[in-house]
């Protein structure tokens, strides 16, 4: 693992420096181009160090009185044959060989010359006259203006380099992470997890791909047991369809109606089970059509409490319907609606105990409808709660499948309530037992 991250941030490194050289070393060559083009081609000098230097001396001394030291000390100046002039053009330094001019004489600007006016305090102190602007006199100037220019520039280089290789450093080593990391995802290790270092938007990338991940690890486990969960709920019936078909044909049961409607009943649980696998999966992808039309809920209910009266009369439970108030129409599928009450209300039936109570509700709200189906059995333990919606969730895991369930009522019934924009929840009731919610909006 270390040497597959130490390989990513060494190709990352190389790249982000490579980057920044080039761009280094293409703004160095277009300043050299620049400047040296100016200095061979033009027609008039830039400013060049030298007047800064001029302009300073004459601050220092008030005068231009042993000016012509510090001309021997500008380097590449003399191959420009400069003349100096004062502020009326009075020669004060005169630097041609063989020069005819005198010392305060008037010096006449010729056509070819080239000229940097001095200023000191915004008054006009002289002229420095280039009279000799020749390529070599111009390469010359130019080498003496580059050569400080480039020292600076190479010491500034140094310190962009090692300021970048800080931010490279604190720029690589999370996107090596990141990158690392999703090939493991992308390998099938989904428990991957990365460090939220570096800058602000790196964290947030690291959040997210850990966030990401953990979703991916949670289907994936997910996937596993569901398919471990369908493989079992379909091992038992078919277990029993088995068993007694063989039994027919060695002859160790009769042949009669008895021993086939065992069968045939455990193929009835098989096929519930399969079409509730079909709604759940149509359910989950939003393939699942829906007829929605305006409906009264009230009667949507009443009518899925008399399919069950024959049941909760055996059973010696009280289903009842006891509590409807305000306007109960909604906009929502009947025919779902009611599977989504068959299953509350099987359900509820399915772990109260002789003489308990199952009750509806339905209240109209401020944004909608508010439907509950409520028991007064022992509820689910708290711990259990977050869960109750998933696939093949059982209170009792021991029950069988048919006294159990084929544990997916509830998942469905989640899924068609937000299908069609609605919320379910559950919660234990503080005298006892569980109540199942149901929020849907008017449309």
């Amino acid at each position: 693992m270390q040497s597959s991250i130490r390989e990513i941030r060494r190709r990352l490194f190389i790249l982000l420096a490579r980057a920044f050289v080039i761009v280094l070393f293409l703004s160095f060559v277009f300043f050299i181009a620049v400047t040296g083009y100016y200095l061979t081609f033009s027609s008039t000098p830039i400013p060049f160090p030298f007047a800064s230097t001029l302009e300073g001396y004459y601050l220092a001394n008030g005068n231009w009185d042993g000016v012509e030291k510090l001309f021997d000390s500008l380097d590449g100046l003399d191959s420009a044959n400069p003349i100096l002039l004062d502020e009326e053009h009075r020669i004060i330094l005169d630097r041609r060989p063989d020069s005819p001019a005198s010392t305060n004489s008037i010096y006449q600007l010729g056509s070819e010359d080239a000229f940097i006016e001095l200023k000191a305090n915004d008054e006009t102190i002289g002229y420095l006259v280039i009279t000799s602007f020749s390529i070599s006199s111009r390469l010359g100037l130019a080498r003496a203006i580059l050569v400080p220019i480039g020292l600076i520039s190479f010491i500034l280089a140094l310190f962009l380099v090692v300021v970048s290789i800080l931010l490279v450093r604190r720029f690589v080593n999370p996107l090596a992470d990141v990158i690392y990391a999703a090939r493991a995802v992308a390998d099938g290790k989904f428990d991957t997890r990365i460090s939220s270092e570096g800058p602000q938007d790196l964290q947030s990338l690291a959040e997210n791909f850990n966030e990401m991940a953990s979703s991916l690890e949670r289907n994936d486990k997910e996937r596993r047991e569901m398919l471990a969960d369908v493989a079992h709920e379909l091992r038992t019936p078919l277990a029993v369809i088995r068993g007694r078909l063989e039994g027919i044909i060695d002859g160790v049961y009769q042949e009669n109606g008895s021993q086939v409607s065992v069968a045939l009943e455990q193929t009835y649980i098989l096929e519930r089970l399969i079409e509730d696998l079909r709604l759940l999966t149509l359910a989950e992808t939003r393939q699942l059509q829906f007829d929605t039309k305006n409906v009264n809920v009230a009667d949507l209910i009443e009518r899925t409490i008399e399919m069950f009266s024959a049941e909760s009369q055996e059973k010696k439970i009280s289903l009842s319907f006891t509590e409807q108030n305000g306007n109960l129409v909604a906009e929502l599928d009947p025919q779902r609606f009611e599977q989504v009450m068959s299953n509350l209300i099987g359900n509820a039936l399915r772990y109260v105990n002789e003489n308990g109570k199952v009750w509806v509700t339905a209240d109209e709200t401020d944004e909608g409808l508010r439907i509950t189906v409520n028991d007064n059995g022992v509820g689910i333990p708290e711990e259990d709660l977050p869960f109750i919606f998933d696939r093949f969730w059982r209170k009792d895991k021991s029950r069988s499948r048919t006294s159990g369930g084929t544990g997916l009522g509830l998942a469905i019934a989640k899924h068609l309530i937000e299908a069609q924009g609605g919320t379910i929840e559950a919660k234990n009731l503080p005298e006892g037992g569980l109540q199942v919610m149901i929020e849907l909006k008017k449309k």
